[in-house]
Parts: structure tokens; C-alpha cells; sequence
């Protein structure tokens, strides 16, 4: 009796230090420090022109941008492996680009075009790539939660040793299936890893003033499962957490909650103008924690790159960017014969 008391405090110890551990920074190489440099600006250049596309009417519906999120999904990018998975909700274009997706599926897919990801059906909010093991993309909030969980069970039940990364918003943490899959999760010991995206405002509604619990890396501590908050700014603490959650998972030890603290620069959709924040407050963030300008500076100052070296890298990306959305208006729109296609009765 007295062994197994000692080893569920034990359990509980370790879990709770970890919960408290100051967070991990990891140490990049000239070649990491490029790397997420190149990924991070192709998203915020990828997402700047579908800003502009949308302003043109060219990209009609909803339309979702991810600028100052890069390093959430870029650093765990860095950490997974081959096989490992990401599923997320309607702000999906930059999860994509990083999922080694071309740039020009994506644009198309935003455009309504036959090249798309999801053959110009889906648009901004619906795209899927079963090959880069992406799915989706998914309008329905929180609803990606019980999904990413199930993808977490087929794993364990194929014992393919790989990781489902389900991305959610802090808006999103209060639905109620995120909780009964928090449940099954734990019960099952699914290798499945939570990332709550934390962009301090639901729609236009911030955490504050719609969460009573507001550090969501502890909401599910009911459940036991273990939970870290992440400066979602600085891409080297993304890539430390994800290796240490990834393992955890690796290890057969059931979920892991990551609470990524972002931010995003522009309004929760095209048509949000954001007036429930002020432009200082947008403008600190940029001037102060911009994710992309923190590893341009580590380049320049470890001289790792020039002043050149990145603006030739910044016209390379321009370039890819422009391609793309040159694809994107070009590209032959979907056969009225695929409204029929891919229908689930």
C-alpha cells in the first residue's frame, strides 16, 4: 500500500516540476537559424499577398491570416519527424507552407482554382494533404480537436510511433469536446500533442475577458495531463518544447498540452477590423518580440548572414510568392462536373 502511494506522488511530482521548470531554449546552428529565418518569412510574404489578393476581390469567403504566428509552426516543424501529423482550423495557410506544401496549391486553393490543394473546392479554411500528412484546415471551431485525438489513436493502434500536433486557439480551449478528448486521451495514453495557440484574443474577445482560467497550458490538469507555457514568439522555444513533447508522447506517455503565447498583427479575419485593440499595442509587439526580426538579428549579429545575404533571401521568397499568385489567377477555375465529386452522403 505503501509502495503504490509513493508511486503515484512520485507521478505527480515529476509532473508538477515539469509544469514549473523554467522553459528550454534551444541552441541553433547557423544552418537552424536560415532555416527558420526562410520558413517563417515565406509564411509572412506568402500571407501579406493573400492579403492583398483578398483586397482585390480576387479571394472570396473567409480569409484567416496567420502574420506573427510564424514561429508556432515553424519551430515544431523543426522538431517532428517524418509521418508525424498537424491538423488545425481556418487559420491553416501557414501550417501548409511550413508541411512543405507548394506555394502555389495553396494560392490556388484561395482563389478557387483547379490547381489547389483541395482542387479549388475548399478554400482558405478547408485544405488537406494526405501525403504531407496535413488534415486540414477545418471551419468548425474546436472541432479539429476530436479529430486530431482520433488521429492520435490510429497511431497508437498501428504502433507507427508517430505524433498528432493539434492546433488550437485560446478561443477554441473553451469548447466542450476539447475536454472529452482531453479525457480520452489520457485514458488511452494517445500520442497526441495539443497546441494551444494562444493569440490573446478569441474572434475579438480577449482571453481575459472569456477564460476564468487563463494560463491554458494548465487546462488539462483535471485530466492529468501535463501542460507548458511557450513564448510562441521565439521559434528556438517552440522547437525545445515540441522535442521534449514529442518525446513524451514518443514514450508512450499519453498527451501533452503546449501553450503557445502569440500574437497575431491583423484582425481575426479579412473583414476584422480590430478595434478592440490599440495600434501601440499591435505596434510594441512588432517592434519588440516580431519572430521573424528576433532571428534576423541573431543572424546578423553572429555574422551568420549580411545585410545582402537576407535581402537577396527576402527577393528569392518575393519571387516564389509572386509566382504563386500569378499561378493563382492564372490557373483554369474547377470543371462544373466536380460539384459532384467528393461527396460524403
Amino acid at each position: 500500500m505503501a509502495a503504490a502511494k509513493k508511486t503515484s506522488a512520485g507521478t505527480s511530482r515529476t509532473r508538477s516540476s515539469a509544469k514549473k521548470a523554467e522553459p528550454a531554449i534551444a541552441e541553433f546552428t547557423k544552418e537552424e537559424e536560415l532555416h527558420a529565418y526562410r520558413e517563417m518569412l515565406l509564411i509572412r510574404r506568402f500571407e501579406e499577398k493573400a492579403g492583398q489578393l483578398y483586397g482585390m476581390g480576387l479571394i472570396g469567403g473567409f480569409c484567416h491570416l496567420y502574420i506573427g504566428q510564424e514561429a508556432v509552426v515553424v519551430g515544431m516543424q523543426m522538431a517532428k519527424i517524418d509521418g508525424d501529423q498537424m491538423i488545425t482550423a481556418y487559420r491553416d495557410h501557414g501550417h501548409m507552407l511550413a508541411m512543405d506544401l507548394d506555394p502555389k496549391g495553396v494560392m490556388a486553393e484561395l482563389t478557387g482554382r483547379r490547381g489547389g490543394l483541395s482542387k479549388g473546392k475548399g478554400g482558405s479554411m478547408h485544405m488537406f494533404s494526405k501525403e504531407k500528412h496535413f488534415y486540414g484546415g477545418h471551419g468548425i471551431v474546436g472541432a479539429q480537436v476530436s479529430l486530431g485525438t482520433g488521429l492520435g489513436f490510429a497511431n497508437k493502434y498501428r504502433e507507427n510511433g508517430n505524433v498528432c500536433m493539434t492546433f488550437f486557439g485560446d478561443g477554441a480551449s473553451n469548447q466542450g469536446q476539447v475536454y472529452e478528448s482531453f479525457n480520452m486521451a489520457e485514458l488511452w495514453k494517445l500520442p497526441v500533442i495539443y497546441v494551444i495557440e494562444n493569440n490573446k484574443y478569441g474572434m475579438g474577445t480577449s482571453v481575459e475577458r472569456s477564460s476564468s482560467m487563463t494560463d491554458l497550458s494548465q487546462r488539462g490538469a483535471s485530466f492529468n495531463i501535463p501542460g507548458e507555457k511557450v513564448d510562441g514568439m521565439d521559434v528556438r522555444a517552440v522547437m525545445a518544447a515540441s522535442k521534449k513533447a514529442l518525446e513524451w508522447c514518443r514514450d508512450g506517455k499519453g498527451p501533452y498540452i503546449l501553450e503557445m503565447v502569440t500574437y497575431r498583427y491583423r484582425g481575426h479575419s479579412m473583414s476584422d477590423p480590430a478595434k478592440y485593440r490599440s495600434k501601440d499595442e499591435v505596434q510594441k509587439m512588432r517592434t519588440e518580440h516580431d519572430p521573424i526580426e528576433q532571428v534576423r538579428k541573431r543572424l546578423l549579429d553572429n555574422k551568420w548572414a549580411t545585410e545582402d545575404d537576407l535581402k537577396g533571401l527576402d527577393k528569392d521568397i518575393r519571387a516564389r510568392v509572386a509566382e504563386a499568385a500569378e499561378f493563382a489567377q492564372t490557373d483554369p477555375e474547377p470543371d462544373a462536373s466536380e460539384l459532384y465529386t467528393d461527396i460524403l452522403l
